[in-house]
C-alpha cells in the first residue's frame, strides 16, 4: 500500500525552528474491576453521583500485541513531585488522573521497524520533503526575509558540541545546526547511516511521520497522561521510575553527564543514542522511559494547562489541552514530547525526570526525538 504524502513540509529554518527547545531551561481471568469517582472541573456536589470503572485488567480474550505490555489502569498524581527541586511550573501543580488500561511499545519504534513501513508505504517523512517558502513562512513574523534557496533544502536539526564553555544556554544555535540531507536514514547528517543501528530508536521523526506510522500499524500515540503513568512502572511519588537517588542515573538512563554541551563522559556507555534495551526496565517492562530519544504524545503543549487543573479532582483519560499555547511560540503550534534524551544533563533541562515535559512544533523533527506507541482495548475488539 503506497501511501500518498499530499501535505507539504513545514520546516521552518534554523533561526525560527531553534524556538523548538525553549522550554529546556536550565534548572538550579477477569476479576471486578473497582470503580472510581471521576469528576470533571464542576463542583463536586455536582459530581458526587458520578461513577466510573476504569478497566484495570487485561481482558481474557485478547492476546498482547507483539512488542508491547500491557499497562493496567489505574489513578496516579499527574505533574512534579514536591521533592523535585528541578521542576519547572508547566509540570504543577499535580493533579489526580485516572486512566484505562492499556497495552504500550516496550521500546521505542526502531530502526528496523520504521524501515519495514517505509518500504511496504513508500513514505516519505517530512524531514526528506521540499521545502515551501509560501507555506513556512506562515509560521514566523510577517516581513520575515526568504532564505536563499541553498538553505531551503530538505534537512532536519543535528546536535554539535561546543569547543569551550556555554555560559549562556538559552543560545540553542551554540549546539544545534540546520543539517541538509539529516533525515531518519541519515540521523546525524548526509555522511552517516543508520546501517547496523537497526536496534537504535528512530529519530528524525515529526508528528506527522509518527502519526503515519501509526495509522500504518494500527496504532496510536500515548497521551501524556498514559506516558507519564507508564513511566512511573507502577510507583508512585518519585522523581524517577528507579526513585529519588539521582547517583544512580548512569545504570538506568541515557544522558549527558559532564559538562553541558561541550564535555560528556559517557559515564553511561554512549556519546549519543543508544541501542533499545540498553538500561533496565521499569517496573512494567518497559525501556527508555527515561532518556535517550524524547517521545511524541498526542496532546497539545499549552503552558497553562496544569494550572488549569484542579489538585483535588479526579480526571478519567484526559486528553491534554483542546488548543496548544506557548507564549514563546507564538507562530508554532506544538505537541508534548516526553522522557528527555541523550542530551539531557542535571544543569540542563533533566527531562529524564516522570513529569518532565517540553512541547515540540508538529513538523520539527531532531536527531533526539522518536516515539512509541499503544494500543487500547477497544482498538482490538
Amino acid at each position: 500500500m503506497k501511501i500518498k504524502v499530499s501535505s507539504l513540509k513545514h520546516i521552518t529554518i534554523l533561526f525560527f525552528v531553534l524556538i523548538f527547545f525553549s522550554q529546556c531551561k536550565d534548572v538550579s481471568k477477569s476479576e471486578k474491576v473497582p470503580s472510581v469517582n471521576v469528576v470533571s472541573d464542576q463542583k463536586k456536589e455536582e459530581k458526587k453521583d458520578t461513577v466510573y470503572s476504569v478497566v484495570i485488567n487485561k481482558p481474557e480474550e485478547i492476546e498482547v500485541p507483539k512488542g508491547m505490555v500491557w499497562i493496567p489502569g489505574g489513578e496516579f498524581m499527574q505533574g512534579a513531585v514536591p521533592q523535585d527541586k528541578m521542576a519547572m511550573q508547566h509540570e504543577k501543580p499535580a493533579h489526580k488522573v485516572a486512566v484505562d488500561g492499556f497495552f504500550m511499545d516496550i521500546t521505542e519504534v526502531t530502526n528496523a521497524q520504521f524501515s519495514k513501513f517505509v518500504k511496504e508505504t513508500e513514505y516519505i517523512t517530512v524531514a526528506e520533503r521540499a521545502i515551501d517558502w509560501e507555506e513556512m513562512k506562515k509560521q514566523v513574523p510577517a516581513g520575515t526575509p526568504k532564505p536563499h534557496d541553498s538553505i531551503l533544502q530538505p534537512g532536519s536539526l543535528t546536535f554539535k558540541k561546543a569547543k569551550t564553555s556555554v555560559p549562556n544556554l538559552f543560545d540553542f544555535s551554540q549546539w544545534w545546526d540546520w543539517t541538509i540531507g539529516a533525515n531518519w536514514k541519515h540521523p546525524d547528517g548526509p555522511n552517516s547511516s543508520i546501517k547496523g543501528l537497526e536496534n537504535h530508536p528512530v529519530v528524525q521523526i515529526c508528528y506527522e511521520d509518527a502519526m503515519a506510522y501509526c495509522n500504518w500499524a494500527g496504532r496510536r500515540l500515548p497521551t501524556e497522561a498514559e506516558w507519564e503513568y507508564a513511566a512511573n512502572g507502577g510507583k508512585s511519588g518519585t522523581i524517577f521510575f528507579w526513585g529519588d537517588d539521582m547517583s544512580v542515573l548512569s545504570k538506568n538512563a541515557n544522558s549527558w553527564e559532564g559538562e553541558f554541551p561541550v564535555e560528556n563522559s559517557k559515564k553511561d556507555g554512549y556519546e549519543k543514542r543508544a541501542p533499545v534495551k540498553s538500561y533496565q526496565p521499569n517496573g512494567y517492562g518497559l525501556y527508555d522511559m527515561a532518556g535517550n530519544v524524547w517521545e511524541w504524545t498526542s496532546d497539545w503543549y499549552n503552558i497553562n494547562y496544569y494550572k488549569e487543573q484542579s489538585a483535588a479532582l479526579l480526571q478519567k483519560n484526559p486528553k491534554g489541552a483542546t488548543e496548544a499555547y506557548n507564549p514563546q511560540n507564538v507562530y508554532i503550534e506544538e505537541k508534548v514530547i516526553k522522557g528527555g534524551s541523550f542530551l539531557c544533563s542535571d544543569s540542563y533541562c533533566a527531562s529524564y525526570r516522570i513529569s518532565a515535559r517540553m512541547g515540540s512544533s508538529t513538523d520539527s523533527s531532531a536527531e533526539h526525538t522518536g516515539f512509541r506507541t499503544v494500543v487500547s482495548v477497544k482498538m482490538l475488539k
